[in-house]
C-alpha cells in the first residue's frame, strides 16, 4: 500500500516566480503533498521531474530516490540544497527561469512523487519508485510510479518474453512499466513510419509526435487489458504527457484536482485539499478504468481505458489505512464504532459503571468516538424508558444515580513506536510490538472494571499477544474485551496490502483449530487436493476452495476461539474479542464494497488463484509467498 502525488504546472515557471515569489513553488507542493501522506509509505520514497522544451543536449529528467529513515526529509533536503546555495551566493539568478531550467535539476513542470510502504522483497533502493525507462528519443522515455499489486506477474512477464524483450527481473513493477513502454515504442514507430511517408524530416518527426500525436489512451488501453490487480498508477512520458491510470474495479484510491494553474493527484483527497486549500468537491475521484491524460499543452480530461466493472473499492482503506481527515472517511469510521456499541453493550452485561473504555492504535480513536456515541445513545434510550416506565415521581437522588450512567473512557494504551506492526517483517516484528506500548495507571478497578479496547483491525494478533493484553493485564482488570472495527480477516490480499500468508492470520488458524478440535481434518485435505489441482489451471477457471475451511462455524465460535488462542498463559482476566460483522461494515462505507480479505469474494480472477496458491503453500509448509 504505497500513495502516490503529481503535479502539472500549466503555466510558464516564469509565472509561478512572479505570483509566488520562488521558483520551487510546484516542489514545494509535491513536498506538501508527501507529508500528508507519510501514512501511506515510510519505508522510501522517490521524486521525478521533467523538464518541457529543452535543447537536445540538455538534461531534461531528474530523479532522486531514498531509502533513509526519513525518506522524504531526506529528498528534499537534497533538492532544496541546490536552492539554498544560490540563495546565499547568488540569488538573482533564482528569478531567471531560463538559467535555472538550463543548470538545476528539478525545475521541471511535471512533477511526481512516491512513498513505498515495503513488505516484502527488502528495502534496497531498487525497490523504490519512481521507476524510469529511458531513451535517447525523448518521446519515448517513460517514468512510473504507482500504488499497485498485480496478481498474474508470471503472464504479464511471459508476454514481454514472447515479444521478444528480455526483462532484467519478473516482479510486477518492471513488468508493469515495460508493458507500458513496448505499446509506447509501438505508438512511436506507428507515428514515425505515417510522418515519413508524407515527406517530413526524422528531425520534424520528433517534434511532431512529441507536441500532440502520441495517444496515450490507446497505449494504455493495450498495456492494461491483460493487468490483473488493483492499481493506480502514475507515469510521465519524456515528451510532456502524463497520465494517472485507476483499475476497473477502483480497488486502490486515486483522486484528481484542475484549474488553470496546476493538475494534481493523488492517493487521497484530503492531502490535495489541505496542501492547495480547496473545497471538499472541488477534488474529484479518478473513475474506476478511467485516466486523468494530461497532454504537453496542458490539455487535461479523463478518458476510458478499460470498461469498469463490480465496485470493490478497498474497504480497508477506510477502516485503516487513509489518514481518517478525510470528510467521508471521519463519518464511516464513526459509524463503524456506533455499529458494534450494541453487542458490546451486551459483552459488558450494560454494566457501564465498572466498565472503561479506550482504543489502540490512533487509528481506531475516531471509531472510538463512534462507539461511545452509539452506547451513549442507547443508555439516554434506556433512562427515557425507565423514567417513563416508573410511572410516579421520582426522588432527585433516584435521578441523580439514573442519569449519571454514562461510557466511562481513559487514555489507557498508548503507543510509544510508530510503527504499523502487522506489515513489519516478519523477523522484527515479535521483538518491535512487545515494546511498542505503555499503559496509563491508576484508571481502572482492579478486580472490577472491565476494559474494553477498540482496535482497527486484528490481522495476526501479534500485538495483541505479545504485548497489549499482557501490559493490560497488569491494571487488574476482571475482563479484557477487545473489539475490532473491522471483520474476521481470513484470506489474503494481493491488491497492494499484501497479507498474502495464510498462515499468518489468527482467523485462518483459528478456524484449522477448530477443525483439528472437531475431529474435521478431512476438510482440510479436501480444500488441499482441490486448490493443487488448480495449481496449473489458468487464473479464469480457479475457485475459492478456502472458503470451505470456515464454513463448519458461526463468527462467534471463531471469536471465542482466536480468544483462547490470544490469550497469554499468564494472563488473570477473562479475553472476550468482538469483531464488526461484515454487514454492518458495508452499511458503515456503502461506496466501498471490497471486502475478498472478509469474504473471499476477490474481484480478480487472480485472487482466487493466489488463495489458491496460499493455501497450497500452508498445507506444504512452504513459506514462499503466493504471488
Amino acid at each position: 500500500m504505497c500513495g502516490v502525488a503529481f503535479i502539472r504546472l500549466k503555466k510558464p515557471l516564469e509565472y509561478y516566480v512572479e505570483k509566488y515569489g520562488s521558483p520551487t513553488y510546484g516542489l514545494t507542493k509535491l513536498h506538501m503533498l508527501m507529508e500528508k501522506q507519510l501514512n501511506r509509505g515510510q519505508d522510501g520514497a522517490g521524486v521525478a521531474t521533467i523538464k518541457l522544451d529543452t535543447p537536445p543536449g540538455s538534461r531534461f529528467i531528474s530523479r532522486y530516490r531514498s531509502n533513509q529513515s526519513e525518506p522524504v526529509k531526506d529528498l528534499f533536503d537534497r533538492i532544496y540544497s541546490k536552492f539554498h546555495f544560490l540563495n546565499e551566493n547568488q540569488p538573482e539568478l533564482l528569478k531567471d527561469v531560463d538559467w535555472l531550467k538550463e543548470n538545476v535539476s528539478f525545475t521541471g513542470e511535471l512533477l511526481l512523487g512516491h512513498l513505498r510502504y515495503g513488505t516484502h522483497g527488502g528495502n534496497s533502493i531498487e525497490r523504490c519508485h519512481p521507476f524510469l525507462r529511458q531513451n535517447n528519443w525523448k518521446n519515448r522515455n517513460l517514468i512510473v510510479a504507482g500504488n499497485f499489486n498485480m496478481t498474474n506477474v508470471d503472464e504479464l512477464f511471459s508476454q514481454l518474453v514472447e515479444i521478444g524483450q528480455h526483462p532484467k527481473e519478473k516482479s510486477d513493477t518492471v513488468t508493469v512499466l515495460e508493458k507500458i513502454g513496448h505499446f509506447l515504442d509501438d505508438e512511436n514507430e506507428t507515428l514515425y513510419n505515417e510522418f515519413k511517408a508524407k515527406g517530413y524530416s526524422k528531425k520534424e518527426i520528433t517534434g511532431l509526435i512529441s507536441d500532440k500525436s502520441i495517444d496515450v489512451a490507446k497505449i494504455l488501453s493495450k498495456s492494461a487489458k491483460d493487468f490483473d490487480g488493483g492499481y493506480c498508477l502514475v507515469g510521465m512520458i519524456g515528451n510532456g504527457d502524463a497520465f494517472i491510470l485507476r483499475d476497473p474495479n477502483g480497488i486502490r484510491p486515486g483522486y484528481w484536482y484542475e484549474d488553470d494553474e496546476v493538475v494534481v493527484a493523488a492517493s487521497e483527497r484530503a492531502p490535495i485539499q489541505t496542501t492547495f486549500n480547496l473545497k471538499w468537491d472541488q477534488i474529484k475521484e479518478i473513475t474506476p478504468g478511467h485516466a486523468v491524460i494530461v497532454r504537453k499543452n496542458g490539455e487535461t480530461k479523463e478518458v476510458l481505458c478499460r470498461a469498469p466493472e463490480e465496485n470493490k473499492r478497498c474497504s480497508f482503506e477506510r477502516i485503516y489505512f487513509a489518514k481518517g481527515n478525510d470528510k467521508d472517511i471521519y463519518k464511516e469510521r464513526v459509524v463503524m464504532g456506533q455499529k458494534l456499541s450494541p453487542r458490546l453493550l451486551q459483552a459488558i452485561n450494560n454494566d457501564l459503571n465498572n466498565a472503561v473504555f479506550s482504543w489502540i492504535p490512533n487509528t481506531a480513536e475516531t471509531s472510538y468516538f463512534g462507539l461511545v456515541k452509539g452506547m451513549e445513545k442507547i443508555v439516554r434510550k434506556n433512562q427515557i424508558t425507565q423514567l417513563l416506565a416508573s410511572g410516579k415521581e421520582i426522588s432527585d437522588d433516584d435521578l441523580k444515580e439514573l442519569l449519571s450512567i454514562t461510557p466511562r473512557g481513559e487514555k489507557i494504551i498508548h503507543k510509544t513506536a510508530k510503527l504499523r506492526t502487522f506489515i513489519t517483517d516478519d523477523t522484527n516484528r515479535d521483538d518491535l510490538v512487545a515494546t511498542s506500548y505503555d499503559v496509563t495507571y491508576g484508571q481502572i478497578k482492579r478486580g472490577k472494571d472491565t476494559l474494553v479496547l477498540l482496535d482497527d483491525s486484528i490481522v495476526r494478533g501479534t500485538t495483541l499477544r505479545q504485548s497489549i493484553l499482557r501490559i493490560a493485564d497488569r491494571l487488574g482488570p476482571k475482563k479484557v474485551v477487545v473489539v475490532s472495527a473491522a471483520p474476521q480477516i481470513r484470506y489474503p490480499d494481493c491488491y497492494g496490502i499484501d497479507m498474502s500468508k495464510l498462515k499468518d492470520f489468527i482467523a485462518f488458524r483459528a478456524a484449522i483449530e477448530l477443525l483439528l478440535d472437531r475431529n474435521m481434518e478431512h476438510v482440510i485435505d479436501e480444500v488441499y487436493a482441490n486448490c493443487k489441482a488448480q495449481e496449473h489451471l489458468p487464473k479464469e477457471e480457479c475457485k475459492n476452495y478456502v472458503k470451505r475451511i470456515y464454513e463448519p462455524f458461526t463468527d462467534e465460535e471463531l471469536s471465542a476461539k482466536i480468544a483462547e488462542m490470544l490469550k497469554p498463559a499468564d494472563m488473570n482476566a477473562e479475553v472476550e474479542i468482538i469483531y464488526q460483522s461484515v454487514e454492518d461494515l458495508h452499511a458503515s462505507c456503502p461506496d466501498n464494497k471490497g471486502d475478498w480479505y472478509f469474504t473471499g469474494d476477490f474481484p480478480t480472477h487472480g485472487g482466487n488463484k493466489v488463495v489458491s496458491k496460499s493455501f497450497v503453500n500452508f498445507y506444504e509448509k512452504s513459506d514462499a509467498r503466493a504471488y
